[in-house]
């Protein structure tokens, strides 16, 4: 069975595109912009507010209010930052790392029926993923 194509992936990246694509309640708008928050941060470590912004496409006033909410529910560590101190320095706390390495709601109980499909069927829907997940957002 090919990695990519096993259905522990395959999962994986439905519950992605599920929460990507499909999620139109406040629940699941609210869930993608915490997980583009905490990339954004992760990935700019020592992150500042202005590059969180850029990343994620939105106002700073608008992600300065997320980031505040990320911090008080323990996800983001804010500190100055010591190469200037007028300015704060953003990163991963240890909730927001578990946030993003949990896998999405939509995965849970998928992988154990993806394992009854045939090979050439995993390979369907891989490429289905992909076609999917090309489409802008």
């Amino acid at each position: 069975m090919l990695s990519s194509g096993s259905p522990t992936r395959l999962a994986e990246r439905f519950a992605l595109l599920v929460e990507r694509l499909g999620g139109d309640t406040a629940s699941a708008r609210t869930t993608r912009q915490q997980r583009d928050l905490l990339e954004a941060v992760r990935n700019h470590a020592p992150a500042t507010l202005k590059s969180v912004a850029a990343a994620v496409g939105r106002g700073e006033p608008a992600v300065s209010r997320a980031i505040d909410s990320l911090v008080r529910a323990g996800m983001v560590d804010r500190a100055p930052d010591p190469a200037n101190r007028r300015r704060l320095a953003l990163r991963l706390a240890e909730a927001g790392q578990q946030f993003l390495e949990r896998p999405p709601a939509a995965e849970r109980g998928l992988e154990a029926r993806l394992t009854r499909l045939a090979q050439s069927e995993l390979r369907a829907l891989e490429r289905a993923f992909e076609i999917l997940e090309r489409l802008p957002r």
